[in-house]
């Protein structure tokens, strides 16, 4: 069955008592194909169905990258690992310099393809596990579990020279150049944090990396031994010790 199939009244009218015609329309509409050898209907055909309607959930549509709800649970998923593995994992934040500007001068047409294009100098550069996802306009962000400080800025040096290496074709023939600043911070650990306080420390790098002229990336001094006051509220704030107090 191929993506115009997967619309057809035969197919919608396949499971009786469920109106599938809007997630069928849906996938069609994304390009997507169910498998040609099960039956319209059947339990491999719904399988098939559900499952790629979870995929269609969890990417941006624009860039096919992870979009922010997969995000936040990659996050909270390797925020877990880390406190009971104690193993390090980086979170890097990037941001589009003068993404603003792109658009007013080249037009949004442009502005998507420069989007397109850094996830796929982001895609480059990374591990089959780590996450790479859109979280905002021009905003992007990735998870590399089981990666050592030492090889922080290496991590991030390659993402910032691949992507400023790219050039962006405009209608009116001209090359538009693009370059990323870069934030970055690791999970605490042995302690179980949260995906917004990892996300502060790393956008708190990110502004350090704008502020300081953009094009480059900025790093927490030293993993962050030291517990915030909010990550010691969810490590104690159920504790019966605390509350004896």
């Amino acid at each position: 069955m191929d993506a115009l199939d997967i619309a057809s009244p035969r197919a919608a009218a396949a499971s009786p008592g469920l109106d599938l015609r809007d997630a069928l329309q849906l996938l069609a509409q994304s390009g997507r194909a169910l498998p040609a050898d099960a039956p319209p209907g059947s339990a491999a055909w719904l399988q098939a169905l559900i499952d790629a309607l979870c995929e269609l959930s969890s990417r941006d549509p624009l860039t096919g990258l992870a979009n922010r709800r997969q995000f936040e649970l990659a996050l909270g998923q390797e925020l877990g690992r880390v406190a009971r593995s104690g193993d390090p994992a980086l979170l890097l934040a990037l941001d589009i310099d003068h993404f603003k500007s792109i658009n007013d001068h080249h037009g949004h047409a442009v502005g998507d393809a420069v989007l397109q294009a850094v996830a796929a100098r982001l895609l480059e550069c990374v591990r089959p596990m780590d996450t790479v996802a859109r979280v905002g306009g021009e905003e992007f962000a990735i998870v590399l579990p089981n990666c050592p400080p030492g090889f922080a800025p290496a991590v991030a040096e390659r993402v910032r020279r691949r992507v400023a290496a790219h050039r962006v074709s405009a209608p009116d023939g001209r090359q538009v150049a693009v370059t990323v600043s870069l934030g970055g911070a690791f999970a605490p650990q042995w302690v179980r944090s949260s995906p917004a306080l990892w996300m502060e420390r790393a956008d708190q790098q990110l502004y350090r990396a704008k502020a300081a002229g953009r094009d480059r990336a900025c790093f927490e001094p030293t993993v962050a031994a030291e517990v915030s006051a909010e990550e010691k509220g969810l490590l104690f704030g159920a504790s019966p010790l605390q509350d004896a107090e």
